[in-house]
């Protein structure tokens, strides 16, 4: 006992510059360790770990669920097994149920790490955290990747587990006096919830569940044991309490890519184990035919305690969190402070939603603002000049075709030219009664204007109905054409056809 101050100031200083020494993302000024990392447990919290028959100094374990949104701090007894000393709600993770497979994915790891005094950070940009050490040696095997994964404060997370500031520093200050009291690295143990029956159960079509079952053996060697396990990797699997044969000459030697040496577990632990499984499996098989699938995907981005799920006001009394609502800045009996700047599960979707609608919407208005007008060609048949009568002989669809109709001569392509829907639009027009000669000049203006249209080769009727020979334009005073009939007023029938009766 006497080198124990030499060692706590030996592992602080230690643990304080490879602290600094971590990432620039989470180095900030501001405070000095001393501010926060050496902030003294509270009165209350060394009653309570002294009524559990601990120890200040005694090891810790931390065990995580996702589901649940729990942190629970285990620490030794002084009858050597470990029991729960705190269980803190989580306010903040990110991701999807399962473990975390590569840089970006904003999943918070699952699995079995070791935490050590250099992983201690007292100068984060969260307030406090210690990094979890993700990839070890497993995730590494599998080739996963991603870095600074955090259990942190600040209730702010993409991939870590966040807490409230008073929460870490409270959990810091346990880890920091289990080192000073000599442990070496404290165990976590993260979980995607709590591993039951049930969950399993509800979580059977998982594409994680073989997972789930290699990491829940060292769940159930916990809860049999109240004992640390010891984990190994081979084979690319987690391996539990191994230790070498009786009669091995040399120890064991795990290689996480290569296959697993030959090993033994405790007989006694081993057989509580395979009991403890087997009626597990019993119970998840027999909970499926009642127990709904729970879904693989949420889209929700992690979770958040129901208690810290006050802090906010969502719209029409969800209170699962699945919308942002917005933040009341309630504290009520919550363990520490929810920062304004926190995010239930939920608002980072719905805000991603909202931006691509409001972007979508934008686009659409710039494309409506840059389209071009109709041409006003469109328009061209609703205008006056449509209305102006041929003059003879101008097409099958003029003067004779219309006679041939009236007397009843029979339909011919003449009737049918003239049973277009143009047709109506020319007669709806009235026109003004006129004399014989003001007639005269006006049905010369048309072929001084605008030029005729060749009659078609195919319409012989017209040419044997009235053989019209070429004549001269008329002179103004003229008021008929030379071998023609007398041009007469087409204002009413009687001036239109009077000259064929």
């Amino acid at each position: 006992m006497s080198h124990r101050p030499f060692i706590r100031a030996l592992l602080a200083s230690a643990a304080l510059a490879s602290m600094i020494a971590l990432s620039g993302c989470n180095i900030e000024g501001g405070d000095s360790p001393s501010a926060r990392s050496m902030k003294p447990l509270s009165e209350k919290t060394l009653a309570e770990i002294q009524e559990k028959n601990m120890t200040k100094e005694s090891p810790i374990l931390v065990r995580i669920f996702k589901e649940e949104a729990e942190l629970e701090v285990w620490k030794r007894t002084k009858g050597g097994d470990y029991a729960l000393l705190k269980t803190y709600p989580i306010c903040r993770w990110s991701g999807e149920l399962g473990p975390k497979i590569k840089e970006g994915d904003r999943q918070a790891p699952e699995g079995f790490y070791t935490i050590t005094p250099g992983q201690m950070n007292p100068k984060s940009n969260y307030y406090l955290a210690f990094n979890t050490g993700f990839p070890n040696a497993f995730d590494r095997s599998l080739n996963r990747t991603g870095s600074e994964l955090m259990v942190h404060g600040d209730c702010s997370s993409r991939g870590c587990y966040a807490m409230t500031d008073e929460q870490i520093s409270e959990i810091y200050a346990l880890a920091r006096e289990s080192f000073f009291g000599g442990q070496r690295a404290f165990q976590l143990q993260a979980f995607p919830f709590r591993m039951t029956a049930t969950n399993m159960a509800r979580h059977r079509n998982s594409p994680h569940l073989a997972f789930w079952k290699m990491i829940k053996q060292g769940y159930d060697a916990f809860e049999v044991s109240r004992q640390e396990p010891k984990v190994d990797v081979c084979d690319r699997k987690y391996v539990f309490n191994a230790a070498p044969p009786a009669n091995a000459s040399t120890p064991l030697k795990f290689k996480p890519t290569e296959a697993c040496p030959t090993y033994e577990v405790d007989p006694e632990i081993a057989q509580v184990l395979a009991q403890k499984t087997l009626e597990d499996d019993r119970q998840a098989v027999a909970l499926a035919a009642t127990t709904p699938t729970a879904p693989v995907k949420t889209g929700r981005d992690g979770g958040m305690n129901p208690v810290f799920m006050a802090a906010f006001a969502p719209p029409g009394g969800n209170s699962d969190g699945s919308s942002s609502g917005g933040f009341t800045g309630s504290t009520g009996a919550m363990p520490g402070t929810v920062p304004a700047h926190a995010e239930p599960p939920g608002a980072r979707l719905a805000a991603q939603q909202a931006a691509a609608e409001q972007a979508a919407a934008e686009k659409a208005a710039r494309a409506a603002a840059s389209a071009k007008p109709a041409a006003p060609a469109v328009r061209a048949p609703q205008t006056q000049v449509a209305a102006a009568e041929p003059a003879a002989g101008q097409s099958s669809g003029g003067l004779f075709g219309r006679v041939s109709s009236f007397i009843g001569l029979g339909k011919s392509e003449t009737a049918a030219a003239d049973s277009k829907p143009a047709t109506p639009a020319v007669r709806s027009i009235p026109l003004p009664t006129k004399t014989a000669t003001t007639d005269t000049s006006r049905s010369a203006a048309p072929a001084a204007t605008a030029p005729r249209q060749p009659i078609p080769a195919a319409r012989p009727q017209v040419a044997a109905a009235a053989p019209v020979p070429a004549a001269p334009v008329p002179s103004a005073s003229t008021q008929t054409i030379p071998g023609a009939q007398p041009v007469v007023s087409s204002s009413n029938f009687d001036n239109r056809f009077g000259g064929f009766r």
